[in-house]
């Protein structure tokens, strides 16, 4: 079952990435913008999952782990930079 359906998700996947990017260039406000950068690194994680699926292996989980964290202290710095114009208190 997984021959089957780790292709489509491969491509769906992918396809979401793309809307993602054009989102993040054209995005009409900067909020938007954080959003798709965010909703991004989410798409990265989740095709890198299931790269590591389909090799059989878990050596992709490490760097999903590593994307997710940074992809969050990434979207917090923004947004805590956007709300109040420093990062640092």
């Amino acid at each position: 079952m997984l021959e089957f359906t780790l292709p489509i998700a491969f491509v769906m996947i992918t396809i979401a990435l793309i809307l993602n990017l054009y989102r993040m260039i054209v995005g009409p406000t900067v909020m938007d913008r954080i959003l798709a950068l965010d909703t991004l690194y989410i798409n990265a994680i989740a095709l890198l999952i299931m790269f590591s699926l389909y090799l059989g292996n878990t050596l992709y989980f490490e760097a999903a782990l590593l994307i997710a964290v940074m992809g969050f202290v990434g979207t917090v710095a923004l947004s805590k930079y956007l709300l109040r114009g420093d990062i640092m208190e």
